[in-house]
């Protein structure tokens, strides 16, 4: 396989997942992890790493200390409690960092185009672009075409799962034997708490109703 790429792998389901669906496209040579000071920043980095070595992908760890210094949410903020009745917009707002995809997706841009890889993979999808703009098809286009300027190789966006509900991905998992085991989709740290997954915040919220939605309900023992 000739094609190669850069994977914005976080260790959550869609980062996971997209890595599993781009490897018949490309081969990803490198994930990126991204460290801006979160409340889940170790527990991310720990599942990044297992997922980078079951595939066998080299993976780094990207420190932007200037992120957590002007944000200031539930993400970064060790005294807020991540929970919440309805995932909207409001919801979204508490969890939202300045432009996090947008640097993120830079960042590897300047990677792909040192190093000649011609993909950049991002799990976005179609079930958070109705809260995050940044998850969106729009945004991600955009991006492909500012990328025809800032780079001299032209690296391409590459997001498998922009069309696909997180049940989907779930399914997608389960039929593909993605090692879900590896994942951590948990916004509060709980490295010494016993527990993967606290149950209560956006991203394990929507964990949990993908799981009930998937073809595998039994899945819910296994992270909460």
């Amino acid at each position: 396989m000739s094609k190669t790429g850069v994977i914005l792998l976080s260790g959550g389901l869609d980062s996971l997942v997209s890595l599993a669906v781009a490897r018949k496209v490309c081969t990803i040579k490198l994930a990126l992890t991204f460290d801006y000071s979160q409340k889940a920043c170790k527990e991310e980095v720990v599942a990044a790493s297992k997922i980078s070595r079951f595939y066998g992908i080299e993976h780094k760890v990207v420190k932007l200390p200037f992120l957590s210094e002007i944000t200031n949410n539930a993400l970064t903020d060790d005294s807020a409690v991540l929970n919440f009745e309805k995932l909207d917009e409001n919801s979204a707002k508490a969890v939202w960092v300045p432009n996090r995809n947008g640097l993120f997706l830079n960042i590897a841009a300047s990677y792909a185009d040192s190093l000649g890889f011609d993909y950049i993979i991002i799990g976005a999808n179609q079930e958070e672009a109705g809260t995050f703009p940044d998850n969106s098809e729009e945004f991600l286009d955009r991006v492909d075409k500012f990328f025809e300027y800032s780079t001299m190789k032209h690296p391409k966006i590459l997001a498998p799962l922009k069309e696909m509900q997180k049940y989907e991905i779930i399914n997608y998992a389960i039929k593909n034997n993605v090692p879900l085991k590896y994942l951590k989709s948990c916004y509060n740290s709980s490295l010494n708490s016993g527990k993967k997954h606290c149950g209560e915040c956006e991203s394990c919220k929507r964990l949990r109703d993908a799981i009930l939605k998937s073809v595998n309900k039994d899945l819910l023992k296994d992270f909460f």
